[in-house]
């Protein structure tokens, strides 16, 4: 990090953002779960006092992670339907985009996957949960465009399609932590769409 750049000597809000990509980036490296304060505030080599100065517990940063990765993954989704003109175009595009987004930020899903697994209904949990709604919605919407233009199968069950939409997502980020590959989504990305783009135009 270069040394204008360094956590102790950021403003307020700045550290709170570089606090929450430090945790998105230890995620990528441990089991979320067992990101300590300890080791978020060494990782950025501040006290665990400097951290608790702009978070008052540690699932308020989970909670800021989460928002932050809910607001970057929707933001860079919604640009890249705005580049197309055609739904299944906007949709493949939406695709790519987040998968470059995973990419980039490997412990995003991870922190997801994790806060999805624990019992109880938290905060964290109904936070990825409206994330996951919201994400479908936006697909099952780009698939109603889709059938009101006719380059989709006006047969398509859009809840099971979106379904599936998001199923890809999930199987190449599980395929790619099997592996210990990090290229790996990117690798299959643009073939495992194109598998459930035919079914887009077959559905009856």
């Amino acid at each position: 990090m270069p040394p204008d750049q360094n956590p102790k000597h950021l403003p307020a809000d700045e550290r709170r953002t570089v606090t929450v990509e430090a945790v998105v980036a230890l995620a990528a490296q441990q089991n979320p779960t067992d990101i300590t304060t300890a080791a978020i505030a060494q990782h950025m080599g501040l006290t665990q006092g400097a951290i608790f100065r702009h978070f008052p517990s540690k699932e308020s940063i989970v909670q800021s992670v989460l928002d932050w990765v809910s607001d970057k993954l929707m933001g860079k989704v919604n640009l890249a339907a705005q580049t197309q003109q055609s739904p299944i175009a906007a949709l493949e595009a939406v695709f790519m985009a987040h998968m470059g987004f995973i990419s980039e930020h490997p412990g995003a899903p991870r922190m997801l996957l994790a806060e999805l697994q624990k019992t109880g209904d938290t905060i964290p949990k109904r936070m990825v949960v409206t994330l996951m709604t919201n994400y479908r919605a936006r697909i099952i919407e780009l698939l109603e465009k889709g059938k009101a233009c006719g380059e989709v199968s006006a047969e398509l069950d859009l809840d099971a399609a979106s379904t599936l939409y998001v199923g890809m997502i999930q199987g190449l980020v599980i395929q790619s932590l099997a592996k210990s590959d990090a290229d790996y989504l990117m690798a299959n990305a643009s073939k495992t769409f194109a598998v459930f783009k035919r079914g887009l135009v077959c559905a009856n």
